[in-house]
């Protein structure tokens, strides 16, 4: 009897929740302390970048990243873009914050950005702010978006939640902008049950990061950061533990997630090879497919994207023979009503094409050869393949 195969699988061992429950048993402190610290630093190495804030989930990475800089005043409009293939929390903040958001239509190589979309909307509308997110894994045309970005003064943040271990000319995904996120989600590369992290090399947004995590007080803050808090607001050390300085939020996560977030940090690697070798075995195996494709070494893949033309009907036949499949992530945020009520509709052919023929198989590190070439053959039986619309351009 074969076993199902699902879109994504616990990566927590039970080895791992073990060594948890013994760590827990022992009285160790379960609320934010130093392991989580320790995560933050393991974490920051792996990536090659400077800093690391844990929070409680790859959404609150974004939100806390995009206000940090609305927070520091680096903005110098209240305008910004953001990918029409992405997922509500890339988008919403912006919207939450009250920024003029305008959606970018993806490239049909990359389901990244469409470089010649992105420059006519820089040029028209002279954003701030630019969230990108690299698609199931796959690199944005990175060079080309901060020539774009470099011409007219934006700043580039990498919602990397899909692409964790993922690199671009030999650094990680999320490491080429001025902040990057990460999501521990349970069908994510690792996981912490929930959790996210965010990666910046700029100490001034770090710290204030770090402030807005945790209500806007200064407690986590460098000593010279909070004696300059105290010092500009003439505020006692007494009455410090418990003054804010900044409009924060409660976005902190657990030690007990940053134990089990430091176990999954040391599989990482091993993660990623299985990744990259599964989606070479579906790029192989569904050659009359559309392919997703991009200059990501290694590539981390999230899941094999294509697009098909009877996507319901692969839908229901995969389901019966127990293969998970589901949507493009989901597809044209233009087309969805938290946007259309505020916005209304937009005019995004590719983004319109994933939206309507775009669907996603299994891939995670738990599935083997058989695993993928089982999918590849049920998918083959009733798929039928399509390409993107002449008349989306590209």
């Amino acid at each position: 009897m074969t076993r199902p195969i699902y879109l994504a699988e616990d990566t927590i061992t039970q080895p791992e929740l073990t060594d948890l429950s013994d760590w827990m048993l022992a009285g160790n402190r379960l609320t934010k302390s130093e392991e989580t610290l320790r995560f933050e630093e393991e974490f920051a190495a792996w990536m090659g970048s400077r800093h690391a804030i844990y929070v409680n989930s790859g959404s609150s990475a974004n939100l806390l990243m995009i206000y940090a800089l609305k927070e520091l005043g680096r903005l110098k409009t209240m305008r910004a873009i953001a990918p029409a293939v992405s997922w509500v929390t890339t988008v919403s903040p912006l919207m939450q914050f009250g920024f003029d958001t305008k959606l970018c239509d993806c490239d049909q190589d990359t389901l990244g950005l469409d470089l010649e979309h992105l420059e006519a909307l820089c040029k028209e509308h002279r954003p701030s702010l630019l969230i990108l997110v690299h698609v199931l894994g796959h690199a944005n045309n990175l060079t080309e978006i901060r020539r774009i970005c470099d011409k007219y003064g934006v700043i580039i943040l990498e919602d990397s939640c899909e692409a964790l271990g993922s690199e671009y000319q030999g650094a990680k995904l999320g490491s080429h902008g001025t902040a990057g996120s990460f999501s521990f989600y349970y069908g994510h590369h690792i996981s912490t049950i929930e959790g996210g992290m965010v990666v910046t090399d700029d100490y001034d947004l770090y710290q204030i990061m770090l402030s807005l995590r945790s209500h806007g007080w200064s407690r986590d803050l460098a000593p010279e950061r909070r004696e300059a808090l105290t010092s500009e607001h003439s505020v006692d050390a007494f009455r410090n533990l418990y003054t804010f300085y900044y409009a924060g939020f409660n976005l902190r996560s657990t030690d007990l997630q940053a134990r089990l977030g430091r176990s999954q940090l040391k599989k990482l690697d091993a993660i990623t090879v299985a990744r990259q070798r599964n989606f070479d075995l579906y790029r192989d195996g569904l050659r009359e497919f559309f392919v997703q494709s991009s200059k990501a070494e290694p590539l981390s893949s999230f899941a094999y994207g294509t697009l098909v033309e009877n996507r319901l009907e692969v839908f229901e036949h995969l389901k019966a023979q127990d293969i998970e499949c589901r949507p493009l992530i989901c597809g044209n945020i233009a087309r969805h009503p938290f946007w259309l009520a505020a916005n209304g509709p937009a005019v995004l052919p590719n983004a319109d094409a994933v939206h309507d023929l775009g669907i996603y198989l299994p891939n995670h590190h738990n599935l083997d050869t058989e695993d993928v070439q089982r999918t590849i053959r049920t998918f083959q039986e009733v798929a039928r393949p399509v390409s993107f619309p002449d008349t989306a351009g590209g």
